[in-house]
């Protein structure tokens, strides 16, 4: 009996302590234009965090140095964090934009150098950022990704994503970002057969752009997909920061789309 107890509780203690918080957000525009007010806002929003993902980088003046300047407002709080941002994606200038990740570094360590998927480059406009994390001796890739809006068709983008899990066989890969697509899409079913999950279902988590009535949020926009035989889903949700605001207008001018989140350990 008390190995039973024992065997439970270290299973209780590895679960726990290994757990790991992802978070994803869509932060519209983010560049120059984020006052410091609204930095410390998204900072105060994601410190709880181990990794964050943001899409939606501002691919020319002020995106890096939002990223910067973001991840130095994260140090002041008490904890060292770390981050990269990519490259700028390969579409047109109107389209191209920038990934970042952000981390603490006492929980994780960032092996090699992240990269955009150049595979599909000329069938995805802003080809999705790949970068790969330590945590605890085991590791998980995290794939992040913004894609076309739904008016131009995303499903046309995210079919190839069923092909990445076969490039990259070795890589417990993370699917994360905006898809501009619900879950629900038939788009998604090749990875749902391959043994991938969506962290959220029937979640809307764009902003409208008016309140009608109680109803804040628009579209199921944005996901995660994590493998169920690599990563145990512990628990997700999403963030309502409009809430702290008096309008959807000013809750605006942080993003239109509200963070999500994934809390896992892995297998």
């Amino acid at each position: 009996m008390k190995k039973t107890y024992c065997l439970l509780f270290l299973l209780f203690f590895n679960t726990f302590y290994s757990q790991t918080k992802l978070l994803s957000w869509n932060l519209e525009n983010f560049g120059k234009s984020k006052s410091d007010e609204e930095i410390a806002f998204i900072a105060n929003t994601i410190k709880d965090c181990d990794i964050v993902t943001i899409q939606e980088v501002v691919a020319g003046n002020g995106g890096t140095q939002a990223v910067a300047r973001l991840a130095d407002e994260l140090n002041r709080k008490g904890t060292k964090w770390d981050y990269r941002i990519s490259n700028p994606t390969s579409s047109n200038a109107y389209k191209t934009e920038r990934y970042a990740f952000l981390w603490k570094t006492s929980n994780l360590k960032l092996k090699g150098k992240p990269w955009l998927e150049q595979k599909y480059h000329l069938e995805i406009d802003r080809e999705p950022y790949f970068a790969t994390f330590e945590i605890k001796g085991k590791d998980v890739t995290i794939v992040t990704f913004h894609a076309i809006t739904k008016s131009m068709q995303p499903e046309t983008e995210i079919k190839y994503f069923k092909l990445l899990p076969q490039e990259y066989p070795n890589l417990n890969l993370l699917f994360t970002g905006d898809f501009n697509c619900s879950q629900s899409h038939s788009v998604f079913d090749p990875l749902k057969k391959i043994g991938y999950a969506p962290i959220l279902k029937n979640q809307k988590t764009s902003l409208k752009m008016k309140r009608k009535g109680e109803s804040y949020l628009a579209s199921e926009f944005d996901n995660m997909f994590y493998k169920t035989s690599s990563l145990n889903f512990i628990k997700s949700d999403v963030i309502l920061f409009y809430q702290k605001f008096v309008s959807l207008k000013e809750a605006r001018k942080i993003s239109d789309h509200i963070p999500i989140w994934l809390e896992f350990s892995i297998h």
